[in-house]
């Protein structure tokens, strides 16, 4: 599998066990290492795809909390991290944009800029579309730097996908989005997606964020 060229590059100047120690400080020092996990958790979803799930900090966290999470990462070295972390999570080695399963998700979460190290952008968000239940919801944080995509990208993009803006921030503690080189989007499937066919959600309960 041939990874993106941004992407490669960032990997071979990060060590994973430093890329994790950086988290484990944040914690010790009193912050909050789980903005993205507690953002996703307040839409009450009990199932999320984690996409571009690097060693699974996100997904550890959901699943902590009773979530089935499903990460897919197309770096192996971080699949390996993620699994040896947590072996009864599942954990797909994959380009994202090439997933191709039954299950539909309440959530599909992309943290730590997956949009812009991506390769095939579009393809993907259709991918992340296609997973979901109707009413569900593509959470996807970014940064907005000359040579990355546009925060109009990726809204033609989800547009294209069948999804519909819900809310924009500008942290995962869902500060304001007044602009600025950070944006977290929130998107919402209305209707099944296009290819999706009728396979069911893993999920029986209402769609995300809605009362039970």
């Amino acid at each position: 599998m041939t990874l993106p060229p941004d992407w490669s590059q960032w990997r071979d100047q990060v060590d994973l066990d430093g890329y994790d120690a950086r988290w484990a400080r944040m914690a010790a020092e009193g912050g909050n290492p789980h903005g993205e996990a507690d953002l996703v958790r307040s839409m009450g979803p009990r199932s999320v795809l984690d996409g571009g799930c690097g060693t699974g900090r996100v997904g550890i966290e959901l699943a902590r909390h009773g979530i089935a999470v499903l990460g897919v990462d197309p770096d192996p070295d971080m699949i390996a991290a993620a699994r040896a972390k947590a072996p009864d999570v599942e954990w797909l080695q994959l380009d994202l944009a090439d997933l191709e399963r039954p299950e539909r998700f309440d959530v599909v979460v992309l943290a730590g800029n997956v949009i812009p190290y991506a390769g095939r952008r579009a393809e993907l968000v259709a991918a992340c579309a296609r997973h979901l239940v109707a009413g569900g919801r593509v959470v996807a944080g970014f940064a907005l730097q000359d040579g990355w995509p546009t925060s109009a990208d990726y809204d033609a993009w989800c547009a294209d996908a069948g999804l519909s803006p819900h809310a924009r921030y500008a942290t995962w503690d869902r500060l304001p989005y007044e602009g600025g080189d950070y944006l977290v989007a929130v998107h919402t499937l209305i209707g099944p997606a296009a290819g999706s066919g009728s396979a069911p959600s893993p999920s029986t309960g209402p769609p995300p964020g809605r009362p039970g």
